[in-house]
């Protein structure tokens, strides 16, 4: 694709201004360690919950949804959108006891709900385990789909489209270490905007170019007869006699890895840089509506444009050997010269946003739980925020070494997936329930691990098998949950004074805190668990709604997209309802 001097043009405008926003929040971020990472805990719903939005589009999320669309059609997306029901349990359940909870990071927590030498090495070996490894694989996939995105748009070869990439890491590690959350926050906006604007355009021409909504579906349903299956690329629900989704592999997805599985950006009750931005938030009120936006936008506004360009690559580009390409090259045959370069400016944005948050947080990890911890623990907010700024350049380098290592974006997701099975219940209960002790935690790690690896290396299933998976999952949530639950009972529970502590900090409800519940009389616990409950369903009714009914009208099957989004309506009142109950209806500053 031929980029203009206009096109560069624009490219070094968005440079130009992600750096001034960078200047801007300069003086602020370095003002303590609080603003550094959390922007001083001030920041409204609407930004907190766009900026997460912002850094869950990567430079590789449209090319991943194009790879699912291409080899499982629209159904195929049921890979994330499993998902739903554990942000909307989030949102309801949790996010209000996170702001409460007034930690600095989500690991801090492990020292204020747990106590002792058990409760630091959580803490120290959480810091180290998702600060570095983890966070540069997710960092390092991410730049291998922009290598990929580079090579193809500039024409250049995949070694001088990493040398760009290094420079785009630098560009993108240069602003958020000078900047810290406020700049992120802030940027993230921009790019959101510009990035959402870019796959919309892109979405239009894309389906125009193949003769518009009816033709696209009147080809897509010759290219089914071609496959020979059963079910069409536009089923919104997978056959369930497929290969690559059967019974008990749906199944799995829709009723256990939404809560047992343990993933970067779906923890259960959240994690990483959601539990980030809930912490930001000015208050619990700013803190759920956060949590809520991105999830109404994560799963129901973005994933069209995307699908849509999916589906328009299996008809111009039948047969790639890696299909995830369609995406870009449905870019570089259908936009317009004149959009080129605010194309490539919206994929910049896209790529910068998830690696500034990832430094951000991963330094956050580094600095907070593990050297201010362990380390230098009495030295001066300055000092603090150097080592910020050091950690932060220490994980651009090491991202961009994974980088030259990475070989398959899908093997690192499906690898952490399942080794994480099984931790999602101590995530959840350790608000909810005493009696969790900082045993629970460690066992039901080193158990996932191992159960994990065991079935894989000893047993030969293969997690890229889809029964293969299911039995995996089944198999490691249920020896997990076993074993934390045992060990749990078989432990000593938490101090007294600990437990009394954190009950006071977050006033979780009654229910399961009974036993300290009678020894702080005092406190007034959160309660609502029915009301939570109802809301849950009425979010979980409203993405979906929301999702399959702009689908059915974008494809101009009317009748299902009234009914659909009507039930998205009524999952939207009920949500409405509850928060004018609690007196949070009105959104304003």
């Amino acid at each position: 694709m031929q980029l203009t001097f206009a096109d560069w043009t624009v490219v070094a405008l968005y440079f130009a201004f992600m750096l001034a926003i960078g200047l801007y929040y300069k003086s602020r971020a370095a003002s303590s360690f609080e603003e550094y990472f959390l922007s001083g805990r001030n920041v409204p719903w609407w930004l907190a919950g766009t900026s997460m939005v912002a850094t869950t589009f990567a430079a590789d999320t449209p090319l991943a949804v194009t790879g699912m669309v291409a080899a499982n059609g629209i159904a195929g997306n049921w890979l994330w959108w499993c998902f739903v029901s554990s942000g909307m349990l989030t949102v309801f359940f949790y996010a209000r006891l996170w702001r409460r909870s007034g930690v600095s990071t989500d690991i801090e927590f492990a020292e204020i709900r747990y106590s002792g030498k058990p409760a630091a090495f959580l803490r120290g070996f959480r810091a180290i385990y998702l600060g570095i490894p983890i966070n540069c694989i997710i960092l390092g996939w991410v730049n291998k789909a922009m290598v990929d995105i580079l090579s193809l748009v500039l024409g250049v070869s995949e070694l001088n489209a990493l040398f760009l990439v290094i420079g785009l890491i630098a560009v993108t590690s240069f602003i958020s270490t000078l900047s810290g959350l406020w700049g992120v926050l802030v940027t993230d906006m921009v790019q959101f905007v510009l990035k959402m604007g870019m796959v919309i355009v892109l979405a239009v021409y894309a389906v125009q170019a193949v003769g518009g909504v009816e033709a696209m579906k009147t080809k897509l349903a010759a290219i089914d007869v071609q496959r020979g299956g059963s079910g069409s690329v536009l089923n919104f629900v997978p056959d369930l006699d497929s290969t690559w989704m059967p019974l008990i592999t749906f199944l799995v997805y829709i009723s256990l890895n939404w809560w047992a599985t343990w993933y970067p950006g779906a923890e259960p009750g959240g994690g990483g840089y959601i539990a980030q931005r809930m912490l930001s938030a000015r208050d619990e009120k700013h803190s759920l509506l956060a949590t809520l936006w991105f999830n109404v936008a994560h799963y129901a506004v973005r994933p069209w444009p995307w699908i849509l360009v999916g589906l328009v690559s299996l008809i111009m580009f039948p047969g790639l050997e890696r299909p995830e390409t369609g995406y870009i090259r449905v870019m570089i045959a259908t936009l317009p010269p004149s959009l080129r370069g605010l194309m490539v400016a919206g994929f910049a944005a896209a790529y910068m946003s998830t690696i500034a948050t990832q430094l951000n947080w991963g330094a956050s990890y580094l600095v907070n739980d593990f050297y201010r911890r362990f380390l230098r623990t009495d030295a001066s907010q300055q000092h603090y925020v150097n080592a910020s700024k050091v950690a932060t350049v220490m994980l651009t380098i090491i991202s961009a070494v994974v980088t030259f290592y990475l070989d398959s974006i899908a093997a690192a997701w499906k690898y952490l997936l399942v080794t994480g099975a099984g931790t999602g219940g101590v995530l959840l209960l350790r608000w909810y329930w005493w009696r969790i002790n900082a045993w629970s935690e460690v066992s039901s790690m080193a158990v996932a691990l191992a159960v994990s690896l065991t079935l894989q290396l000893g047993f030969g299933y293969d997690s890229d098998k889809p029964v293969d998976f299911a039995w995996l999952m089944i198999i490691t949530v249920a020896v997990t949950t076993v074993t934390w639950l045992a060990v749990t009972f078989l432990t000593q529970p938490e101090r007294q004074d600990v437990l009394i502590a954190f009950y006071r900090r977050t006033r979780p409800s009654r229910s399961g805190w009974a036993p300290i519940a009678r020894l702080a009389p005092d406190v007034t616990p959160s309660g609502g668990g029915l009301s939570n409950l109802l809301c849950w369903v009425g979010g979980c009714m409203l993405i979906y709604g929301a999702l399959f009914g702009t689908g059915k009208l974008i494809l101009h099957e009317f009748k299902q997209a009234v009914v659909l989004l009507t039930v998205a309506a009524v999952g939207l009142g009920i949500i409405y309802r509850d928060l004018s109950r609690r007196g949070w209806s009105a959104v304003v500053e």
